[in-house]
This record gives C-alpha cells, structure tokens and sequence, in this order.
C-alpha cells in the first residue's frame, strides 16, 4: 500500500501543477433552471464535464481527480431526484468503466456504500476490479459520503483493530483506515456553484489545501475555468506553518 506524506508532520515538495484535485461539482440543478429544464438534464450534462474534467486531467499530468457526486445529507432532497441520480450513477458505470479502463483511469469509489442496492454495489465492485491496474489516474467518486462519517469509520476500525493501544492512538495510526488512504492529500480543492464551503467533504484531508471557489456552475466549468483554478494555485504561496522567509532561506541555512 503507497504510504503518502501528511501536511500536518511533513512539509510536502512544492509543485507547480498540483498531484491531486478535489471538487465539488455544485450548479446542475440551477443550470437546468436557468434553461427552463428538469433538474435531472443539469445533472446529466454534469456527466458530460465529468468526462472532459478526466480527460483534462490526464493532459495536464494529474495524478488523482476526486470528485464529490453524492454526500451523506443529499438524501434529505426530494425522492425523485434522488431516484434519478441513483439511475445516471448505475449508467454511469455501465457506459464509462470500459472508456476509462482504454485511457489508464483507475476507479474508486469511497463512502457508505451498503446504504445502496445491491445492482449499484455490484457494478462499483466490478469497476473498481475491472481498472484495478491502471496507474495514469485515479478517479474517486466520493458517493453517500461525508467526511464527519469517514472520521468515525476509521477512528472505529482502528479502535477495533488494536484496542489495547487506546490512548496512545497517533494521526499516523488513523490514517490506513480512512477512505482516501490510497491518496495523497489534495493539493488544489474547487467548488463550482458560487458557495464558499466544504460542506462536509474531506474533512481530514483538506487541512493544508489550496481553496478555489467559483460562480461557475459545473455545467459551465470547462477546461478553460479549469486552469484558471491551475492557474490561481501557481500564485498561492504555500507556507504550512512556515514564515515566508523560510521559503526563500537556502536548504541547509
């Protein structure tokens, strides 16, 4: 299992173009409104930027791409929404996984998976297997997760798997049991849609990563927003508890 460095223990390498990125594909429903469509037609073309989002990533030599489709608390919206979504997720899967599989994406899926039927769960399971060795990029769709929920997930698998340890518990110890353990921590996190938060979204993660909100509704969001995102990350200057003049001393000042 890749071991990744933790921002909160180690000053991670500084990059230019950011290792991994996180977003929240917020907009669908307000797009389709401003067109006078079914909230169901934002969502599918939100499926249509998905593809050129992946597709951007790979030219751009990301390496991870995790995308936010189905929080925890998306479950309170109404029914049939949620019944449609769950449809465009299954015909998701059943059209792309061969796609993705031909360009070397490797598909995750993190989140409490068992709270959906057991046709959708088959088809993560046989995706996931299915593009298991492919190592250009990862995709994670993050669906009916939420970061308070991946917390305390692993803080039970952990206490399950070594009690006798309780009380001497470390970051380090935790970290093998959350959802993303097979990832770096983003570099670059983006919400589309106009609102400025993380609504719940790689709360342990997310300690030291960049910021980008924009109007732009996901629909909307094309290569071009995209590397405005890249571009506004280039200008951050990511100190991690360091003084800026740190950054500029000689290594071994």
């Amino acid at each position: 299992m890749a071991i990744f460095s933790s921002s909160t223990r180690q000053v991670p390498e500084a990059v230019a173009v950011p290792c991994h990125v996180a977003v929240i594909m917020d907009g669908n429903g307000r797009w389709a409104k401003k067109r006078l469509l079914p909230r169901v037609a934002g969502h599918v073309k939100g499926v249509e930027l998905v593809r050129e989002m992946v597709r951007t990533c790979l030219e751009r030599g990301i390496g991870f791409l995790t995308l936010f489709a189905f929080s925890s608390e998306n479950w309170r919206r109404p029914q049939e929404e949620v019944t449609l979504l769950m449809q465009l997720f299954v015909k998701a899967l059943e059209q792309e996984v061969e796609k993705l599989g031909r360009n070397g994406v490797r598909l995750r899926v993190v989140g409490d998976l068992p709270r959906f039927g057991p046709q959708l769960q088959e088809l993560i399971h046989r995706a996931e297997e299915k593009t298991a060795g492919n190592s250009r990029l990862t995709l994670t769709i993050a669906a009916n997760y939420g970061g308070r929920w991946d917390i305390m997930q692993a803080a039970n698998r952990l206490a399950q798997a070594t009690p006798e340890r309780l009380g001497a518990w470390t970051e380090a110890d935790l970290e093998p049991f959350l959802s993303m353990h097979f990832a770096p921590e983003p570099d670059l996190f983006i919400r589309t849609g106009g609102e400025e938060r993380i609504s719940n979204f790689l709360l342990w993660q997310l300690a030291y990563t960049e910021l980008y909100f924009t109007p732009t509704l996901w629909p909307d969001f094309t290569t071009a927003e995209f590397d405005k995102a890249i571009a506004s990350f280039q200008k951050r200057e990511r100190r991690f508890g360091r003084t800026s003049e740190q950054l500029t001393e000689p290594p071994n000042a």
